[in-house]
């Protein structure tokens, strides 16, 4: 009954529920209707009101793009207006340019025609002219025939004879005036060329600023009290002995106080003994091997510092690129001497001077140098190799691969060998300057004054010479000669002569100049 009853309710509750239901769901369904056709209306609404928005910008757009595309046309039309009121400016310009050089053309032509009437008439006078030049002529031929015909009669000569006879007068004479032209031009060159050269050597000297260096051949060396004589020469002289065996070079221990003296010719010897000692007697330690080591430690030394010297010349000069072979040989340049002169401060004078000469003469300057520097290379080795300086020092260049040009300039700087350029004959010259530039080099008073004599006798070995004056240190001798035996151009003669004789029988650095004074004087007594 329950469950009959409970399907009982069930089915009155879906009768009454699905009509109940059916009708809220219509309702619903109503409602939502209404409320999508409200939603389509104002869709509907909001369309027209943005299709009408468009439409009028569109329309607004179009009368823009019409009022622009307008502006266009006209600007297109106001150019082309302006274009064709140009064109039709410059037509109007070209006529009246056509129309004036017609004008032109119009006076030209008539000028033309003027001239072309002128030239008609003028050239009928000149046809004139040209016949009463042509008959003149005629009677000049004939005139100038009729009395070279009278003057051959007259002279007893053909007209070909007295031609040569003028031709042979005016070759001559032409020959003369060669003759006088080439000896003028020959001597101002000559002039030139002297003078020149004495600009040059002036300027090479006065630009090369150096000291005047002499060298000795003894060195002095301190000692800090007079008892350190006595270590040096050690018991029974074993210590002196032994220095001078290490080194080669005499120690001269006597009355002087407080010094040693060290003699010998050789100066890197010397130089070695110099320190070696310094440094024994600052240590204190002297005995025969300490002395060795230390010898043989300065020896070291002094070989490192001599390559040094040749670096730091080289340097000096602005000459690079030397095999350290001819650098080493360099520096020992500065412990050799020449005439007491230092023959590394030589070289490099020589370098500056060659230098100086190339540059005036537009030749090439380092090259100059170069030569310079090495001219003197072989005194190095001189006494080790046999021959002239000049020649070892070309061999030496010429070993270690440097230039033709310098090797030959370095050996013929002696004129051991014949120059073959330019700058073989500056080194020759360079090497004189510094050879003979005042305080160069030493000379004994008795050398001086015996050069100086036999100067003076050479000159007055000549007849007509009336006495001789050696003057300048000897670098110029003044002959004074008779004026009754010695003329003029017999003067000159006599000056070369003298020249050619001190060059055969003296030896001297630099040059000598011969002066050769004539002059007569006309005595008269008033009474």
């Amino acid at each position: 009954m329950e469950v009959l009853l409970v399907v009982i309710a069930l089915a009155a509750g879906l009768a009454v529920g699905i009509p109940l239901g059916i009708k809220l769901k219509e309702k619903k369904d109503q409602e939502k209707l209404a409320g999508v056709e409200q939603k389509a209306q104002e869709i509907l609404e909001r369309a027209r009101t943005e299709a009408e928005r468009l439409r009028q910008e569109v329309k607004l757009e179009a009368r823009e793009e019409a009022l622009r595309h307008k502006e266009k046309i006209e600007k297109e039309f106001e150019e082309r207006h302006r274009k064709l009121d140009e064109q039709e400016k410059r037509l109007r310009e070209q006529e009246s340019r056509l129309a004036e050089r017609e004008a032109n053309l119009e006076r030209r032509s008539q000028q033309l025609e003027k001239r072309e009437e002128e030239l008609g008439r003028k050239e009928l006078k000149l046809r004139e002219k040209e016949e009463l030049l042509t008959k003149q002529e005629q009677e000049y031929r004939t005139l100038v025939e009729s009395q070279r015909k009278e003057l051959e009669k007259i002279a007893q000569l053909t007209h070909e004879e007295a031609r040569e006879i003028v031709l042979k007068k005016a070759e001559e004479e032409a020959k003369e005036e060669t003759a006088r032209m080439l000896m003028r031009i020959e001597t101002e060159a000559r002039e030139e060329a002297n003078r020149r050269a004495r600009e040059i050597l002036a300027l090479a000297i006065s630009r090369c600023a150096t000291e005047i260096v002499t060298e000795k051949a003894v060195s002095v060396v301190p000692l800090p009290s007079e008892d350190m004589k006595g270590r040096i020469i050690g018991r029974e002289g074993r210590n002196i002995r032994a220095l001078e065996a290490a080194t080669g070079v005499d120690l001269i221990i006597d009355d002087t106080p407080e010094v040693v003296v060290l003699s010998g010719f050789n100066p890197l010897r010397r130089e070695v003994a110099r320190i070696a000692l310094e440094r024994l007697i600052s240590d204190g330690r002297i005995h025969p091997a300490r002395i060795e080591e230390v010898v043989k430690k300065v020896e070291e030394e002094l070989d490192v510092t001599i390559k040094e010297i040749g670096e730091r010349a080289a340097f000096d000069v602005g000459v690079y690129g030397l095999p350290s072979e001819l650098l080493r040989l360099l520096g020992k340049l500065k412990y050799r001497t020449s005439y007491s002169q230092n023959v590394l401060q030589h070289s490099i004078e020589v370098a500056y001077i060659c230098g100086v000469m190339a540059g005036e003469l537009g030749l090439d300057v380092k090259k100059a140098k170069r030569a310079g520097l090495l001219h003197d290379i072989g005194k190095a080795v001189d006494q080790e190799m046999e021959g002239p300086h000049a020649l070892i020092g070309a061999e030496l260049a010429k070993k270690y691969g440097e230039d033709e040009e310098i090797v030959n300039a370095i050996a013929a700087h002696h004129e051991d060998v014949p120059p073959e350029s330019v700058l073989a004959i500056l080194v020759q010259a360079a090497d004189a300057v510094s050879g003979a530039r005042p305080g160069a080099r030493k000379e004994l008073l008795e050398s001086y004054i015996k050069r100086l004599e036999t100067l003076e006798r050479v000159a007055t070995s000549f007849p007509g010479v009336q006495k001789a004056y050696a003057i300048q240190a000897g670098r110029e001798i003044r002959v004074i000669v008779d004026s009754n035996k010695i003329t003029d151009a017999e003067a000159v003669h006599l000056s070369r002569d003298i020249a050619k004789k001190i060059e055969k029988e003296l030896t001297y650095p630099g040059l000598i100049k011969v002066t050769v004074i004539r002059e007569t004087r006309a005595v008269e007594y008033a009474r």
